[in-house]
């Protein structure tokens, strides 16, 4: 009987301390391993010519020696029971059972970690993370975040930044979504969050708050526009974000891949804020539809290329900040800008 009580011993302290360890329950484990038992049976019998699909099994699992058993019973054609219990153990199942009970926790093991790593990354969802490009699938990048990978889909990237193998990048930590291979972690540089989060990162006043970014209208790679504002007496929002000498927006021109940046005071008067995203182009009058969403602004006929920008983009741009149809004319010249959602 002592010789018996090692590999007693041995089995159920070794499952419960990986289950302590890896913050496993016992039960769930020698359930896993059973099903796994059962899979392995019918595997092995199939092989063997058996027939398998007239019976149905299930595994035994002594929890202080571990040793296996199988026991089957025939069944009819809707799966009703047809026949006794009995016990269907091949001779040497418990090699097989040995090597698939070894899987099955390693399988578990890794399942919880994942699962520990994820839980880590879902309270980070929102921020910033930085992560290193490991390969292309197609036009999506797979980044390397240290613990696991991460995904950042075409429509994620900055259109006209070359990304290449090892190149280091902070990334928009943008979701969690559950994919055909367990959960995702989607990145993003092309989100209008990822600026936002660059302001926080390269300008002290936006990270405590004191400056808020009320809006972003962004074409990713070329041109993006910011609205901000101060909630805080005395400090100047737009000389907060462009830094002295233009250090801290040109931080963040840097990171967006030389993205030109415009930062624009907010205002709650319509009309000055509208003048303001389409500044340095000198308005001559507004006219405000506040129920039709409209704007119709007009300037310098040698301000007009100015104010609409190379292919509408400065105009399509204050649109999407204000949320207002503009259209800029000089004379007999009009240009439209639909507020693009």
């Amino acid at each position: 009987m002592a010789a018996n009580q090692g590999p007693r011993t041995e089995f159920s302290q070794a499952l419960r301390a990986i289950a302590q360890e890896r913050g496993l329950d016992v039960e769930v484990i020698l359930e896993t391993i059973r099903q796994a038992y059962v899979a392995a049976f019918k595997r092995d019998a199939k092989e063997r010519g058996e027939d398998v699909d007239t019976s149905d099994y299930e595994a035994a699992i002594d929890p202080s020696s571990g040793e296996a058993k199988i026991f089957g019973w025939s069944i009819d054609e809707e799966g009703n029971p047809t026949g006794d219990k009995k016990d269907v153990t091949p001779p040497g199942f418990g090699r097989i059972a040995a090597q698939t009970a070894k899987q099955v926790i390693h399988q578990k093991i890794r399942e919880a970690e994942k699962g520990v790593v994820m839980d880590e990354f879902e309270g980070r969802v929102g921020n910033l993370i930085s992560g290193t490009v490991l390969r292309f699938d197609g036009s999506n990048v797979r980044v390397d975040l240290g613990k696991t990978e991460g995904l950042m889909p075409a429509e994620e990237r900055i259109p006209t930044e070359r990304l290449n193998p090892a190149q280091r990048l902070t990334f928009l930590l943008k979701a969690i979504e559950d994919g055909p291979r367990g959960k995702l972690i989607v990145l993003s540089r092309a989100s209008d969050d990822f600026v936002k989060k660059i302001f926080a990162r390269e300008v002290p006043e936006v990270a405590s708050k004191s400056v808020e970014i009320v809006g972003v209208a962004r074409e990713p790679g070329v041109r993006t526009k910011i609205a901000a504002r101060s909630t805080q007496s005395g400090v100047d929002p737009v000389g907060s974000c462009v830094g002295q000498k233009g250090v801290r927006v040109q931080a963040v021109t840097t990171e967006l891949g030389g993205e030109r940046v415009d930062i624009i005071p907010w205002s709650d008067n319509t009309e000055e804020f509208i003048k303001a995203t389409l500044s340095p182009v000198e308005v001559m009058s507004i006219r405000i539809d506040e129920k039709a969403k409209t704007a119709v602004v007009v300037v310098a006929e040698d301000q007009l290329s100015l104010a609409i920008g190379k292919e509408g983009q400065n105009v399509r741009l204050a649109g999407q900040l204000t949320g207002y149809k503009i259209e800029i004319e000089s004379g007999e010249v009009t240009a439209k800008a639909p507020v693009e959602k």
